[in-house]
């Protein structure tokens, strides 16, 4: 790196620590980061500012086009500005606020939509004021997806479609959907698929919260009848939505390549810290259990690994983001540490790390269980773990097919 980029790189960083450090709200200091936002209250107004202020700068995306709501910044310039973001102790909301919008139907729509349908909808994902959900897999067709049996008739200007989906994350909340459905049943399965965008505010939309074991509820059952879908919303070509699909979900998968908890926000407490606090320590500081003390050195290696590995797939791609396979390595990597981390967090808390109400348990200890029975979801949602196996013995490894074809 030549003296002049390095210097650009930090007057870069420098402004955007001043910026941070004038703009973010401290009572959000260290809140947990939430798909459902802040809440009521004070809290909740200091977000909304906090949003505002983001999305005036275009970074909520910030590597998108300025025209469509972004930045126009490199991937390297976005990791700085998370950096400095984190460094103050926050988190961007936006992409939370805006449910798939950002890491899914964004990218996807910059690679896909007219410009019509760039302007339509990226200014609002960016801003993190529209919210998106995913129809995709349903109660017939979840690893197996081209199975799926959701049908959009055409209408001559729009598409009716009728069906149920599941599993789709933020459905009772989200505005916009994008939704793969059959468009030609005659066709093979996976030739007659098209990808639509259509309003979730509609009579012919109808969403059921699904209440997981965590006691959360963020997926639904979405039902269509007779909703409707504009001709103008239909992304890509029509009968080619499995190619735009399987773009998409390259996208979710690189989106969940980071291997923080289901909660985590800005807390600065190590985990070593944290085992120490509960199992205890040794007149020299150690962790006072041997065999806990092994395991959790060895998932802190596993940690820092995937950490170092991201970084280094970001750095060899020199700016020109290219979501492929590996995107399923790191999927699976990252499931594997952030499930990791949730046992040992109720193994080193003891009966502590079990409650699930009351004033005898800290709401540290209370959420800790709930993550972790979340935290099971990890390795299912997006692509089970089996099926990133899939991809990465074929697409990677160039092992036979094995999977049925249609």
């Amino acid at each position: 790196m030549s003296t002049a980029t390095s210097a650009a790189g930090d007057a870069f960083r420098e402004s955007v620590r001043s910026w941070v450090e004038a703009n973010f709200p401290p009572e959000l200091k260290d809140q947990p980061a939430s798909m459902e936002g802040a809440g009521d209250g004070d809290l909740a107004q200091a977000l909304e500012r906090w949003r505002d202020a983001l999305a005036g700068q275009g970074w909520g995306a910030p590597t998108w086009p300025k025209a469509y709501g972004g930045a126009g910044l490199t991937p390297a310039e976005a990791r700085v500005i998370s950096q400095e973001i984190g460094r103050a102790g926050g988190y961007n909301p936006i992409p939370l606020m805006a449910g798939m919008g950002v890491t899914m139907v964004g990218p996807t729509l910059l690679e896909y939509g007219t410009d019509e349908q760039k302007e339509k909808h990226l200014p609002g994902i960016a801003s993190g004021k529209i919210r998106w959900c995913l129809g995709l897999s349903e109660p017939n067709a979840g690893s197996d997806l081209a199975g799926l049996a959701t049908k959009a008739e055409d209408k001559g200007d729009h598409f009716a479609l009728n069906g149920q989906k599941i599993w789709t994350s933020g459905a009772d909340i989200s505005q916009w959907c994008g939704a793969l459905v059959r468009t030609e049943p005659q066709a093979p399965k996976r030739d007659g698929l098209s990808f639509v965008l259509l309003p979730m505010d509609q009579p012919g939309v109808e969403t059921r919260p699904i209440k997981l074991i965590s006691g959360a509820s963020p997926f639904c059952e979405t039902y269509f009848n007779d909703a409707r879908a504009e001709k103008s919303d239909l992304l890509g070509p029509l009968n080619k939505g499995w190619s735009v699909v399987k773009r998409l979900l390259q996208h979710e998968r690189a989106s969940q390549t980071s291997a923080r908890g289901p909660g985590a926000g800005g807390k600065s407490e190590s985990l070593y810290a944290i085992a120490k606090r509960y199992a205890g320590e040794t007149a020299d500081g150690k962790l006072e259990d041997a065999d806990l003390r092994a395991r959790l050195t060895r998932h802190l290696m596993d940690a820092e690994a995937h950490r170092l590995t991201a970084e280094r797939i970001a750095a060899e791609a020199k700016g020109n983001v290219e979501v492929s396979a590996a995107a399923s390595i790191m999927k699976n990597s990252a499931t594997s540490v952030s499930q990791t981390r949730s046992e040992l967090m109720i193994e080193l808390m003891g009966y502590r790390g079990l409650g699930w109400e009351g004033e005898a348990f800290r709401q540290e200890e209370l959420d800790t269980v709930r993550e972790w029975l979340w935290g099971k979801a990890i390795s299912i949602y997006g692509g089970s773990a089996e099926v990133q196996n899939n991809i990465i013995s074929k697409n990677i490894l160039g092992l036979p097919e094995t999977t049925q074809k249609g």
